[in-house]
C-alpha cells in the first residue's frame, strides 16, 4: 500500500506574490511582465505581452521571474469570483517574464513535489473551495495558501497520477480546440462571403431598414417605474437580460420572472423566435438570436431586441454581421466610446450601416451556419461530459482512489 502523508504546502513549495510595475515603469518594449490580461479565460497564454519594463526593474525583481512549471493563481481582482479560482500553469512562452502582483506563484520543491501533481491538486474542486474560503475582500495572501495541507505520496506515485491526469486533460483540450476551429471556420466563411462589400458593390442601408415594417420591431425593455425590482416573482413570464446574450449565443442565465398580470401590461416587449438581441449596457455589443423554443418572455432595458423583415435580412446574417464584420465592429466601438456613459442606445443601433446583401447569399450562409452550429453544439456537449469525467478523475486522484 502506498503511504501518503499530509503536509503543509509551505513545506514543499514556495508561495509568493509577483510585482506590478507602476505606470511610469511600464514601457512598450524591453523585458516582459505577465499580466492577467495576457492569459485567456481558459488559462492559455495569448501569445504576446501587453507591457514591458527596463533592465533595472527586471534585475531588481528577478525573484519574481516565472520558472518552468510554476502555477500562478489570481490573487487580486475587482471581480472576486475570479480571485483564487483562475489559475495558470506557466507555459514555455512566459518563462523568464516577471509575474505582476495580480498573481500568486506556487513553485514546488522538485525533489519532493512534482510540478504537475501540485498544479492538478490546485485545480481540484475541493482545493479550489478551500482557496476561495481564504480570500479576504478582494485579495488572496501567500501566508494563507501556505497553510493548506496537500496529500503527499512518494514522488514516483505523484508522477504516475500527474501522467494519468495529463492524458485526461489533453482530451479536454482537444475538444475545446475542435470548438475553436469550428468557430474560426465559420468566421472565415462569413468574411470570405461578406467581409469586403466594396468588391461586391452592394449598396448600404441601416439596420432600421432591415427590421420588420410593423411598429415596435426594434425595441428596448421597460424603463424606470414600468418594471421595478419589487415586481419580480419566483415563477411566471421570463425576463431576458444581458446574461442571456453575453456569450454571443442565447443561453439561460439568472432566472427573472414577472407575473402574468404584469406581462399583460408589458406585452409590447415580448421577444419572438428569431429576434436578434444586442446588449446596450454593461458589456455592450454582445449578440444572440432568440431560439425557436423560447417560452413567453420579455427583454429588459439592457437589451435592444430586433424583429427582422426576413425577406431582407436573416437573423443568422445580422448576428454574424454584428460580431464579425469590420464595419459593424468599428461602428459599435466608436459609438460606445462616444457615449456619455460606456453604452449604446437604440438610436445608435438603428443607424448602424449594413450592406444590402441579396437574400439568396444570406440563405447560402445560413445553411453553412446551421451545419457548423450543430457540430459545435455536439462538441460542446461532448466537452461537458469530458470535463465532468476529468473532474471526477481529479477528485479520485487526491483521495487515493486512482
Amino acid at each position: 500500500m502506498i503511504h501518503t502523508r499530509m503536509v503543509y504546502l509551505s513545506e514543499v513549495a514556495e508561495i509568493f506574490n509577483g510585482k506590478t510595475p507602476s505606470k511610469n515603469e511600464q514601457q512598450d518594449t524591453g523585458y516582459p511582465v505577465l499580466k492577467i490580461k495576457d492569459v485567456t479565460k481558459d488559462s492559455k497564454f495569448k501569445g504576446g505581452f501587453e507591457s514591458f519594463v527596463d533592465e533595472v526593474f527586471f534585475e531588481k525583481y528577478s525573484s519574481k521571474r516565472i520558472s518552468v512549471d510554476d502555477t500562478l493563481i489570481l490573487n487580486a481582482a475587482h471581480n472576486t469570483d475570479y480571485v483564487g479560482t483562475k489559475q495558470y500553469r506557466a507555459e514555455p512562452e512566459v518563462v523568464g517574464s516577471i509575474a505582476t502582483g495580480e498573481w500568486l506563484i506556487v513553485r514546488g520543491d522538485k525533489e519532493n513535489l512534482d510540478p504537475k501533481y501540485v498544479s492538478y491538486w490546485l485545480r481540484n474542486s475541493e482545493t479550489r473551495f478551500y482557496i476561495k474560503g481564504l480570500v479576504k475582500g478582494i485579495h488572496l495572501y501567500p501566508k494563507d495558501v501556505a497553510r493548506l495541507k496537500i496529500p503527499l505520496p512518494p514522488l514516483p506515485e505523484q508522477k504516475r497520477i500527474a501522467a494519468i491526469l495529463d492524458k485526461a486533460d489533453a482530451i479536454c483540450c482537444k475538444r475545446q480546440q475542435a470548438i475553436q476551429l469550428a468557430d474560426q471556420f465559420l468566421r472565415g466563411v462569413f468574411l470570405d462571403m461578406f467581409g469586403d462589400p466594396d468588391t461586391q458593390r452592394w449598396e448600404f442601408t441601416t439596420v432600421e431598414h432591415m427590421a420588420a415594417p410593423e411598429k415596435g420591431s426594434m425595441r428596448t425593455g421597460p424603463f424606470g417605474s414600468d418594471l421595478k425590482h419589487s415586481e419580480f416573482v419566483e415563477k411566471g413570464v421570463s425576463v431576458l437580460g444581458i446574461d442571456n446574450a453575453v456569450l454571443n449565443k442565447f443561453s439561460w442565465g439568472k432566472e427573472r420572472f414577472i407575473s402574468p398580470e404584469k406581462y399583460e401590461q408589458l406585452k409590447r416587449y415580448t421577444v419572438k423566435p428569431g429576434d436578434v438581441l444586442i446588449t446596450i449596457m454593461g458589456t455592450c455589443g454582445r449578440c444572440a438570436v432568440v431560439p425557436d423554443d423560447i417560452p413567453v418572455a420579455i427583454n429588459t432595458k439592457h437589451l435592444c431586441c430586433i424583429s427582422l423583415y426576413r425577406e431582407k435580412c436573416l437573423p443568422s446574417f445580422l448576428h454574424a454581421y454584428f460580431l464579425m464584420h469590420p464595419i459593424a465592429k468599428r461602428y459599435l466601438g466608436q459609438m460606445a466610446k462616444g457615449a456619455i456613459m460606456d453604452g449604446l442606445n437604440m438610436g445608435m443601433i438603428k443607424e448602424m450601416p449594413i450592406p444590402k446583401v441579396p437574400i439568396e447569399y444570406q440563405r447560402e450562409y445560413e445553411l453553412i451556419f446551421r451545419k457548423v452550429s450543430n457540430l459545435i453544439e455536439n462538441q460542446r456537449r461532448g466537452a461537458k461530459a469530458v470535463n465532468e469525467n476529468f473532474s471526477s478523475l481529479n477528485q479520485k486522484a487526491f483521495q487515493g482512489e486512482l
